[in-house]
């Protein structure tokens, strides 16, 4: 079952959802959480302690909106545009990352590209 999910980053409330993935229901047992973030290009990326290997539905390109658990830094990351990565307007993660779910406005990020918490919080 998708959980939905409100994320809050400086003065923007974004809704969005977890899919219903094994790496997806893990993330969903540690919410709420509220990190530090790490902005790569129109990406925030921040540690979240969990340990998951790649499932099936790994990638490294993505649309905006993703939600991805990124194994090698046990890391969550939201795509809202290009990456350093990117050859086009599709985010290009730095690896492959599972696909745990996905924002609503994610452009609007790119509004808050400055801030550095974020907040993750089941609604």
């Amino acid at each position: 079952m998708t959980q939905n999910i409100k994320i809050s980053v400086g003065d923007i409330e974004l809704q969005g959802e977890l899919k219903d993935t094994e790496c997806a229901q893990e993330i969903q047992k540690i919410l709420p959480m509220e990190s530090d973030i790490q902005t790569w290009g129109y990406e925030f990326y921040f540690s979240i302690g969990l340990e998951m290997d790649l499932d099936d539905t790994a990638r490294q390109e993505v649309d905006v909106g993703t939600i991805g658990y990124w194994p090698s830094g046990r890391a969550l990351a939201i795509f809202f545009g290009p990456t350093p990565a990117s050859t086009g307007k599709n985010p290009i993660a730095a690896g492959d990352v599972n696909i745990v779910g996905y924002l609503e406005e994610a452009e609007r990020l790119k509004e808050v590209k400055d801030v550095d918490k974020i907040k993750i919080e089941a609604v």
